[in-house]
């Protein structure tokens, strides 16, 4: 009998993870290196997104006509280029080069989503994805505390970390994950999926449809608050840090930030991993998204403020509380839309994290640039609280018809 394929897209999801998690307290020092300003930092982080936000879509939609681990593969193939040419950049434009190139090819995180939703029962869904999430707290645990030590040696090593981690994932799935998804057991229509209705990048008509409606609505816009302070938190972070504090009489580099990102990792991990259930089970799902917003609103206005080394991780602890915020309103954003435009609105909820790595990483790097710290931090609150202001209504519930 066949294995069940979720352990390999475990597998997957995890090596994919810790490469992203390897890049991400290092990029803007190794861009620094090459003669990178905070303002052109910014525009590099941006490039990623832009990249991804125009190929999402289209990857989706590919996977749907061509088969899952096709275009899983694909993707994995362009995240090691992409790698493989940053580690050989000698000058800025082959970093732009290779964080495009990662970015056309982006497609990891939603082709698993959607091949964990081929080979599972609807009611065994959410479980399932319980996986990712544990992936994701494990790879924000080791993957920047990896790349804080292995850039003590070099800042190349932690990248070719990356590029033997993505080579591993193009490995697991070539030889663990089954071609052709098994159907679950009991299932008589067309799986459905996280991908669902998948809406190109043309296509904000229809997805205007989403924000007019009166309880969706709002839940939409706090989520874009939340991933728009996030962002420009994860995007300034480093930077910030460089330039208010130091380590042994030295500016903070990657080995600091990225033991401070594993720091938050393993906070978050605790929260989101053995926490959260019994949160939501304690004081609901409203109330608990309006604390989040709270705790996040706190932790990034304290950062701006903190001039300790002890002061900055009080406030980075704090602020981590706030990641309850995602899979609380995600919950939310999917009971407030129909099962079978849940892929829509999903595929909404990706394009608005995209837009949000577009813009504020921009805006991190000007106002960094010009050492606006603590009005860089204030901003993040600002929108943050913006997201806690926004009324949410509850749902009306609705009778119905009957049938026959």
């Amino acid at each position: 009998m066949r294995s069940s394929p979720l352990l390999p897209i475990f597998l997957i999801v995890v090596v994919d993870i810790l490469g992203y998690t390897l890049i991400l307290p290092l990029l803007p020092f190794y861009a620094e290196n090459l003669g990178a300003s905070p303002a052109v930092i910014g525009f590099l982080i941006a490039t990623y997104a832009v990249c991804q936000l125009v190929a999402g879509p289209l990857i989706g939609r590919a996977s749907d006509h061509i088969g899952r681990r096709p275009m899983l593969l694909m993707s994995q193939i362009g995240t090691l280029i992409g790698f493989l040419i940053l580690a050989a950049a000698n000058a800025l434009w082959l970093v732009f080069l290779s964080r495009a190139i990662d970015g056309l090819t982006a497609g990891n995180l939603p082709l698993a989503q959607a091949y964990i939703s081929d080979v599972t029962r609807p009611e065994e869904r959410a479980r399932a994805f319980g996986i990712i999430g544990i992936a994701f707290g494990f790879g924000f645990l080791v993957g920047p505390a990896v790349s804080g030590f292995l850039s003590t040696f070099g800042y190349h090593y932690p990248i070719l970390a990356a590029a033997a981690l993505s080579f591993l994932s193009i490995l697991t799935t070539y030889l663990l994950l089954p071609a052709r998804p098994p159907h679950p057991a009991g299932q008589d229509e067309a799986p459905v999926g996280p991908g669902g209705e998948r809406l190109t990048l043309l296509e904000w008509g229809r997805y205007l449809e989403y924000f007019r409606r009166p309880v969706l609505s709002p839940l939409l816009f706090k989520f874009l608050s939340f991933v728009f302070s996030f962002s420009l938190f994860v995007a300034g972070f480093a930077l910030f840090c460089e330039r208010r504090y130091t380590w042994q009489g030295r500016p903070f580099g990657p080995k600091e930030v990225g033991y401070i990102f594993a720091y938050s990792g393993l906070i978050g991990g605790l929260i989101q991993g053995g926490m959260l259930g019994r949160l939501v089970k304690r004081f609901g799902e409203r109330p608990l998204l309006a604390i989040g917003f709270v705790f996040a609103v706190i932790g990034y206005a304290a950062i701006g403020f903190a001039y300790t080394i002890l002061a900055l991780l009080i406030g980075a602890t704090i602020a981590t509380f706030g990641g309850v915020i995602r899979p609380v309103v995600t919950s939310l954003i999917t009971q407030a839309s129909g099962r079978r435009e849940q892929g829509a609105v999903l595929g909404l909820t990706q394009s608005l994290t995209s837009i949000s790595q577009i813009v504020a990483p921009v805006i991190a790097g000007f106002l960094i640039q010009r050492m606006l710290l603590v009005e860089w931090a204030l901003l993040a609150a600002g929108v943050s609280a913006a997201g806690w202001l926004i009324r949410a209504p509850e749902p009306v519930q609705v009778r119905q018809p009957s049938h026959g």
